[in-house]
C-alpha cells in the first residue's frame, strides 16, 4: 500500500518542528550552508546512509559549500508523507555534526 500524503496542516505541524525545512507543496526543501566543500561532502555520504537506513531518498544537490536537500514520496504521486518528515527529522539531527551555517 503507497504511504497517505499528508494535509497542509500535518505538513505545516512538522515543518513547525523542522527551522529551516520548508515546503512548496510537493516537496519538503532545505538548504545547508557549511563552511567549505568537505565539510558539505561529508554531509552528503551521512545523509545516503540515512536514506539507505531508511530506504527513502531524497534529490541532493552538493555545491561548493553547500547541499540542497529537496525530497517528495514517489509512490505517493510525489507528495509530501511521513516518510519526508522522517527522513527531513533524521538529516536535521545529523547537520550539527558537519558545523553547519545556516
Amino acid at each position: 500500500m503507497a504511504p497517505r500524503p499528508l494535509s497542509q496542516e500535518e505538513i505545516d505541524a512538522a515543518l513547525a518542528e523542522l527551522p529551516g525545512w520548508e515546503s512548496d507543496g510537493d516537496r519538503l526543501r532545505r538548504t545547508y550552508s557549511f563552511a567549505g566543500h568537505l565539510p558539505a561532502a561529508a554531509m552528503v555520504i551521512h545523509v545516503a546512509r540515512i536514506q539507505d537506513e531508511l530506504d527513502h531518498h531524497a534529490d541532493l544537490l552538493l555545491g561548493y559549500n553547500t547541499l540542497a536537500v529537496s525530497v517528495n514520496t514517489h509512490s505517493a504521486g510525489g507528495r509530501i508523507t511521513e516518510r519526508d518528515v522522517e527522513l527531513a527529522r533524521r538529516i536535521a539531527a545529523v547537520a550539527p555534526a558537519h558545523d553547519v551555517r545556516s
